[in-house]
């Protein structure tokens, strides 16, 4: 899923740098892309954050048998 994001992170992006504005309606283009680079940005947050967040809980999740064997023995 991450994958995916930056490609469409990285096309938004291009997208909106290298993109030709010549009327309008072109800018008007311009600026959907702008929020769809902004949308795919702010998903990407929200994964890294839930996957850092599941990768916590798991460690804590590891030290918390550990420790919990250690009182047993």
């Amino acid at each position: 899923m991450i994958d995916t994001l930056d490609a469409a992170v990285e096309e938004a992006k291009r997208k909106v740098e290298n993109g030709r504005v010549y009327d309008a309606e072109n800018e008007k283009v311009r600026i959907k892309w702008v929020r769809a680079l902004a949308y795919a940005v702010n998903v990407k947050q929200s994964v890294m954050k839930n996957k850092d967040l599941q990768e916590l809980s798991e460690k804590i999740d590891r030290i918390e048998e550990r420790q919990e064997q250690r009182v047993d023995q």
